[in-house]
This record gives structure tokens, C-alpha cells and sequence, in this order.
């Protein structure tokens, strides 16, 4: 078990209701402990990782506070370099 930023009960919570929005069945789907884990780690660096990437455009612009235009040069810089 792994220590996580996120507590895993309400994250758990999300996905299993964004799930339910998808799911094409109304019973909804069954998630294994260890799917959760996984896919709470994946999403968890994925976000760590924006933020790192922000903190360097703010750190560029000569600033400390992260900014939403940060965020959003991030967001667009990686929509390019992935063939967004």
C-alpha cells in the first residue's frame, strides 16, 4: 500500500461516478481494489507532473505563485509536443 495525495475513499467515489455517467449498463461496473490503486497512481503523477511543468513556467516568468495561464501554457505546450 502505497501513500497517496488524494484520500483513495474519495477518489474512489469519482471515478466510480464518472464511471457511472459512461457505463452502459445501469447496474454500473465492479472495481477491484488494485485497479483503483492503479489508476489513482496514474492520475496522481499525471497531476504531479502539470504542476511541476507550471512551476517551471512561472519560475521562467520570474514569478513564485503558479498561475492559471501557467496551467494553460502547460496544458498547451504538451497538447503539441503529444500530435494534439
Amino acid at each position: 500500500m502505497t501513500t497517496t495525495i488524494f484520500p483513495r475513499l474519495s477518489f474512489a467515489r469519482l471515478v466510480k461516478e464518472i464511471a457511472s455517467k459512461y457505463a452502459s449498463v445501469a447496474d454500473g461496473y465492479r472495481w477491484q481494489e488494485q485497479a483503483l490503486e492503479a489508476l489513482q497512481a496514474a492520475a496522481e503523477a499525471f497531476m504531479i507532473g502539470l504542476f511541476e511543468d507550471g512551476n517551471l513556467c512561472c519560475l521562467h516568468a520570474k514569478r513564485v505563485t503558479i498561475m492559471a495561464k501557467d496551467m494553460m501554457l502547460v496544458c498547451r505546450l504538451r497538447e503539441s509536443h503529444h500530435g494534439g
